[in-house]
């Protein structure tokens, strides 16, 4: 007789960890021996569509991980299925159901055993079926560890063609590890468990069915919920339909043909096929690193090479590319990329990309870090047992001049230095002739926070300053030096120069309200922006000389920052450019509208106004325990958020400088964004780990239809030159 649930609901609190064995075998102590217990989808409910499944399968080896006292493996005996292997890690429980089952059906077989580390040989079993086994391990405090263990075993111990059945209460984690462990070489469909009438169960069970295929081959997942729709539970169905439809634009984008950005674990999961295998001319982009496993995440391009008749001196190798030479052709064009494994002489090569952030890290450091990374990207080539060797083109800087160094209680240890990067032939933007002044956290690994170009003032502005600087003169003749070229006296920051790429997407965005600020600017009215973090305070003083019509707040956490700004980077204050040192989360909801669907809003000057409002969110973070480098993790909370659409009142733009690891935790950003705001924009860098999300609760003052032409009006408006045509054919919309 099976448990009723109300008993069930007094013994549950028996069961503080579903991952623990001594919890388990303390619950099936209590509970007692001889009868079934189901924790949801009783057999009535799945016997129509599991034995659609196992339709003339009677001979099929089943495998039953994670059993308990269901009585789903007894009711399928008795229908002719045999050959059932249950297996569970309570020994109380696998002895209980010995004792019940081994007289009357003596076929069946029972084994004490952790389903994440299973004792059978490799594709031992026609079918799998789990019934709450994988939701156990997946208990949102424990992570995905476990089930991710579990997963990769039953993978290995199901034949080829054979099929994974899974009942699951397909809560978004659970899916979302079904999704991406299962999105190559894997058939998929899902559908909803009919419940009873009388059931008041506020839950819904779904069947997710996985049929092992060939590697490398993507298909879309079939969706049987329509037709179960009047069984549903229809908010939980409403949810995994929408997790259905976006991972199925995922899974269409690996068929469109186009490059596909590939993670470590799509490339083991088969993405590309057998990657022990040499494929001739396979070329693939991907991203090597994620939290918890590395320092760092690394683009990087695996390339096959092409000729595999030839002399090769490795069988792989890794060639590493600094940020300062990303854009030359050699290493940023396909067929420059070609000619670097020819020249390599390595059958498989990895093009491994530096960014930013690594950009004042130790080499050795990062080679120890890309190590057991590029390790799994080896070939099989039984006759070389050396390690896979590094090459690298030179690291781009020439010279360095460390100007300050200093140490923050909130920011903590940080350089400004003068760099001048080595010549490279071909060099067009003649990087190599100038000189940069950088801003660098030494708390991130050497994140380069802000980057400015420096140059000379003309004799003119020299002599129009001489009787403003003659009360400083002996100071200045006291700390003059001479710099990498020559007397620093005589440089200064270019402030109509935006040295950080994402800097200028975050102006790209800026054309999805190209007429509200053609309005505000013909009008004379004044665009109230806020900006959250000011680093080297290069992002602000662009925006101050190329919109004027913006009028400016910076919010600051740290006055070291400020003073940093200020001294070496040529931040100055006026009217229309402000600072405000405190919190920015505390500052954004302090000043959000309560009424956001009010169609005017305060501004800085005390009046109301039509214009839009734009809010700027351009924080790194010190914690990297979450998955983000930037912003820090409560900028994305739903309060905050929240606070910012209420903040931008009437449906501004909300703009945040993303960089993330995970795309698990890239996902959920987006999600929550999603949730509050109903316009969600992605711009995502080509050459760089940044994504500029844009954002708005209204079409208010968006240019949905028209970028193309936002962006030419843009242009006519800014005092400075930027180059938006590239960046904004890849501002893209996020469904």
């Amino acid at each position: 007789m099976a448990t009723s649930p109300a008993a069930g609901a007094a013994i549950l609190g028996t069961l503080n960890d579903f991952t623990s064995q001594k919890n388990w075998d303390k619950f099936f102590a209590i509970r007692g021996v001889g009868d079934s217990f189901e924790w949801y989808a009783e057999w009535p409910q799945i016997q129509a569509p599991l034995l659609s499944l196992l339709l003339e399968e009677e001979g099929a080896d089943i495998l039953v991980p994670g059993c308990g006292s269901s009585a789903l493996s007894e009711q399928l005996y008795d229908l002719g299925f045999r050959r059932i292997t249950n297996v569970d890690f309570s020994r109380v429980i696998v002895a209980d159901m010995l004792r019940r089952h081994a007289r009357v059906r003596p076929e069946m077989r029972w084994r004490v055993m952790d389903m994440t580390n299973m004792q059978f040989p490799d594709e031992s079993f026609d079918f799998i079926l789990d019934k709450g086994g994988l939701d156990a391990l997946m208990e949102p405090e424990v992570g995905m560890e476990l089930g991710m263990k579990y997963l990769n075993e039953a993978k290995r111990v199901l034949k080829s063609g054979g099929k994974f059945v899974c009942f699951t209460l397909a809560e978004s984690h659970v899916l979302a590890l079904l999704f991406s462990e299962f999105r190559f070489g894997w058939d998929m469909s899902i559908q909803a468990i009919a419940g009873e009438p009388s059931n008041k169960s506020a839950f819904q069970t779904f069947m997710v069915v996985m049929a092992k295929g060939k590697m490398g081959v993507v298909h879309t997942i079939k969706s049987l919920l329509d037709q179960s729709a009047k069984y549903c539970n229809m908010a939980q169905a409403k949810v995994v339909i929408h997790a259905l439809q976006n991972e199925n634009r995922i899974r269409e984008s690996h068929t469109s043909g186009g490059d596909i950005l590939f993670s470590l674990q799509d490339l083991q999961l088969g993405a590309i096929g057998d990657l022990n295998v040499i494929v001739p001319g396979r070329r693939r982009h991907l991203i090597l690193g994620e939290q918890g496993s590395s320092l760092y995440c690394y683009k990087a391009v695996l390339l096959d090479s092409k000729n595999q008749t030839g002399a090769f001196v490795y069988h792989c190798g890794v060639f590493i590319v600094p940020k300062a030479r990303a854009q030359e052709w050699l290493f940023a064009s396909e067929e420059g990329q070609w000619h670097v494994v020819e020249s390599a002489k390595a059958a498989r090569l990895i093009m491994v990309f530096l960014d930013r952030r690594h950009m004042d890290s130790d080499i050795d450091v990062i080679k120890k870090d890309l190590s057991p990374l590029v390790k799994d990207l080896e070939p099989e080539y039984p006759e070389e047992a050396d390690p896979i060797p590094f090459m690298m083109a030179s690291d781009g800087v020439k010279q360095r001049d460390i100007l300050h160094e200093v140490t923050s209680e909130i920011t903590g240890p940080m350089v400004v230095e003068d760099v001048v990067y080595e010549s490279v032939d071909g060099d067009q933007s003649c990087m190599s002739e100038k000189m940069f002044r950088r801003l660098v956290f030494k708390r991130s690994s050497g994140l380069v926070q802000s980057e400015a170009l420096l140059i000379r003032e003309s004799p003119s502005d020299e002599t129009d300053n001489k009787n403003k600087k003659s009360s400083t003169a002996s100071k200045k003749k006291r700390s003059h030096k001479k710099g990498l070229t020559g007397s620093k006296s005589s440089l200064r920051i270019d402030h109509s120069y935006l040295g950080s790429s994402y800097h200028s997407s975050i102006i790209c965005g800026l054309s999805l309200i190209a007429s509200a600020l053609s309005n505000a600017a013909s009008s004379g009215e004044k665009v109230s922006t806020t900006i959250v973090g000011l680093g080297a305070g290069c992002l602000p003083m662009f925006l101050r000389g190329c919109l004027p019509y913006l009028d400016i707040e910076v919010v600051e956490l740290d006055p070291i920052i400020e003073e940093v700004a200020k001294k070496y980077f040529g931040f100055s204050m006026d009217e229309q450019l402000k600072v405000h040192l405190g919190d920015g989360i505390r500052f954004i909801e302090e000043k959000a509208v309560p009424d956001h669907s009010a169609l005017t809003h305060s501004v800085p000057n005390g009046k109301d106004s039509n214009a839009v409002r734009i809010l700027i969110v351009d924080v790194d973070s010190s914690d990297l325990s979450s998955g983000l480098s930037c912003p820090p993790a409560n900028f994305v909370e739903d309060h905050f958020l929240t606070s910012a659409k209420k903040f931008l009142s009437a449906g501004g733009l909300f703009v945040i400088n993303l960089v993330v690891r995970s795309s698990t935790v890239r996902e959920m950003v987006v999600s929550r964004l999603k949730a509050v705001f109903e316009h969600l924009y992605s711009l995502q860098l080509e050459e760089d780990v940044n994504e500029v999300l844009f954002a708005s609760s209204s079409e208010r003052y968006l240019e949905i239809d028209h970028l193309d032409g936002a962006a030419t009006k843009l242009k006519a408006m800014l005092k400075f030159p930027v180059d938006l045509e590239s960046d904004i054919q890849n501002l893209q919309k996020l469904q």
